[in-house]
């Protein structure tokens, strides 16, 4: 008779440099202090997640853990920096030795030691955005493919459709199915062009971004040494954002662990809102369900805001089913209710926002401390120009600004020229959206404009404009002449009554005179350019003459080009953002506007499967970013494309779903009325 006797491994008692129980709460030290094997960590909104990873990382050193045997993925060089940092701050020493950085940093690194193994030599370039699209065009242009016979999409748009299907590791015909369905016709020739994108990048020695990923996951796993090579050498792996990683993140995360399962992986599964550039909830919702045995722990004590903010965040998200359940507590004291505020339209919802900003700036709020959040950078139209009308100074970090984006000032150049047909830069811009019109080719045919024709009062032509377009054509190129005509007879009836003169119709006929298509060639975003351009429209309704509505445009893009400058005169500014954009930021104040259904939820999300749970988290988000103050707005009428006038609005139903104790009702009531 036999027995088996483990022979356990001897350890002297470890004096540890940091007090772990006395600087983290119990269930961040749960976290930190726990034994190896697979371990999901849910961060709950401000509850401490950047500083419990740091602690691991510390904690695993004073294991006796080497630095170089640690793997730390971050999305960002600067987190991986701070979290490197504040490592270094903790033991009194730096940490060159511990693999810290983005995914992408790591792979290149990887890369670089084993590039001929991918068909590579050491010293290949990485692509940026240009240099890819560079080559997307040259390989389009050696298929002699006839693109505008074809509308077949640019450069940028072949490149976020590869993209999309190698993060989420899919045919790039199943991405043009489910995203870009107007493309079907092409799938063909675009799954072409990307062989030809990849053999031109393997005979050049370069790689684009997006390479040195796929080609770090493809060196794993046809690789078997190479594959225990690093297994080996990478004891633990930790993953900050683990909800906003992709397939093919996910896929390397759990190669590289394969061997030694100590793979910690930390996020929010409720702050998953990025589905639309391909990261997969999947990730983090499913990880327990790939590792055997993988313990969970949730981190739910909020230091950020009040009880009363909290509790509505809870309520925000409750009616999610796809979720990791938790209950975000609080650790500060009470604070007011958060206000559910009632406003007749835009234009009094923008009119409140101001006066309330004003009103808690006196009160010693700083204009910094404050945010307006929104679904889409649309929604701030209003708003902007209120700030404007009352001065108060403010920043947009909703990406590129919004009257600054290509598709506004190219449907803006349709307007200008129409109102001024004298005004030669929207002529040149309209120009050279023509197929085969460049600078130059727009210098020659303003030079045979007859702008002079219009230096006094119009002519009595019917179609004035058109006329003296067609007077020009011999300056036009051959191969433009078709594209000529069209843009022409567009120009004629945006110069013909009922539609001159306003705007909101003028813009709507450009999108359906060709714009639109050209929308989807050039853009990957086409959808959200759209709906740019038809708020636009509608925002432009509320004008009662185009000249009124284009001096109202010059206004915002001057005081959005001026911004940057202002940021350095004024030393408060309110700022107003995306809720995508404000991730991981914190305020005072916040304000989240236009909660209406069809605008937050989006229409277009209603129609994605689980696209109105990712809503939700987005809500979520928005919500837990205020720390003393939450107000959530929305209009009870607005102007809808394509009706005859306003229509009223339901609220969204994320604001339905929050018991009424939780909140405070405003009803706004104009000044000097009647109770």
């Amino acid at each position: 008779m036999s027995r088996e006797y483990v022979l356990q491994p001897f350890r002297a008692p470890i004096d540890f440099q940091i007090d772990y129980a006395g600087e983290l709460n119990e269930q961040q030290h749960a976290a930190v202090t726990a034994p190896p094997g697979p371990a999901l960590v849910i961060a709950g909104a401000g509850s401490g997640k950047t500083r419990t990873l740091t602690y691991r990382v510390a904690f695993l050193l004073e294991q006796g853990i080497p630095a170089d045997r640690i793997l730390l993925l971050t999305f960002t060089n600067k987190a991986a920096r701070e979290m490197m940092r504040r490592v270094a701050d903790l033991l009194g020493h730096e940490l060159s030795e511990l693999w810290g950085g983005t995914f992408h940093s790591i792979g290149n690194r990887i890369l670089r030691r084993n590039a001929d193994r991918v068909g590579y030599r050491q010293d290949f370039t990485i692509m940026d955005r240009e240099d890819a699209k560079d080559l997307l065009t040259a390989c389009v242009a050696e298929m002699d493919i006839d693109v505008k016979a074809t509308r077949f999409p640019k450069a940028e748009v072949l490149g976020d459709i590869f993209s999309l299907a190698v993060n989420k590791c899919l045919p790039v015909v199943d991405i043009i199915e489910q995203q870009y369905e107007y493309f079907m016709p092409l799938a063909e020739q675009i799954t072409e062009v990307q062989k030809r994108y990849a053999a031109k990048k393997r005979a050049t020695n370069g790689m684009d971004f997006d390479d040195l990923l796929v080609l770090w996951l493809k060196l794993l796993q046809d690789n078997q040494e190479v594959r225990e090579q690093y297994q080996r050498r990478f004891q633990f792996v930790l993953v900050d954002e683990y909800q906003d990683t992709n397939k093919l993140q996910g896929d390397l995360i759990d190669l590289l662990a394969a061997r030694n399962k100590n793979v910690m992986v930390v996020g929010d599964d409720s702050q998953s809102i990025y589905s639309w550039r391909g990261a997969n909830f999947l990730n983090i919702f499913e990880f327990p369900k790939r590792y055997e045995g993988a313990k969970v722990y949730k981190i739910e004590t909020n230091y950020r805001s009040t009880p009363e903010i909290l509790a509505v965040a809870n309520a925000a998200i409750t009616a999610n089913i796809h979720q990791f359940a938790k209950e975000l507590a609080p650790a500060r004291k009470s604070g007011s209710k958060p206000a559910i505020v009632t406003c007749g339209d835009a234009n009094e919802q923008a009119a409140f926002i101001a006066q309330r900003v004003l009103e808690l700036r006196d009160e010693g709020i700083a204009l910094n401390d404050m945010a307006v959040l929104y679904r889409s950078h649309f929604h701030a139209l209003e708003l902007q120009l209120e700030f404007t009308r009352r001065n108060i100074p403010f920043s947009i970090t909703s990406g590129m600004r919004f009257f600054e984006q290509a598709h506004i000032k190219d449907v803006a150049a349709y307007l200008k020229f129409v109102s001024n047909p004298r005004d030669e830069l929207s002529f040149k811009r309209l120009a050279r959206l023509l197929p085969g019109v460049g600078g130059k080719g727009a210098d020659k045919m303003w030079a045979a404009f007859p702008a002079q024709d219009f230096e006094q009062p119009a002519p009595e032509a019917k179609n004035p404009i058109a006329a003296a377009l067609q007077r020009c054509s011999a300056a036009v190129p051959k191969k433009t002449a078709a594209a000529w005509a069209q843009f022409s007879a567009t120009i004629a009836q945006l110069e013909t009554e009922p539609v001159r003169g306003n705007a909101s119709k003028m813009i709507r006929l450009v999108i359906e005179a060709g714009y639109k298509e050209h929308l989807q060639e050039e853009y990957a975003n086409y959808r959200q350019r759209l709906e740019d351009l038809e708020q636009l429209a509608e925002f432009a309704h509320r004008f009662e003459s185009l000249n009124e509505f284009l001096t109202q445009l010059a206004l915002l893009t001057n005081v959005e080009a001026e911004d940057q400058q202002t940021a350095t005169r004024d030393d408060e500014q309110i700022r107003l953002s995306t809720i995508h954009q404000a991730k991981g930021l914190e305020f005072d104040v916040v304000f989240v506007i236009m909660l209406c259904d069809g605008l937050f939820p989006s229409a277009r999300s209603l129609d994605i499967p689980d696209g109105e749970e990712e809503e939700r988290r987005l809500f979520y988000v928005a919500v837990t970013r205020a720390k003393n103050e939450l107000y959530l707005s929305y209009p009870l009428i607005r102007f809808m494309p394509g009706s005859t006038g306003d229509a009223m609005q339901q609220p969204s139903r994320f604001l339905g779903e929050i018991p009424k104790d939780l909140v405070e009702e405003w009803n706004l009531r104009p000044f000097g009325s009647a109770y």
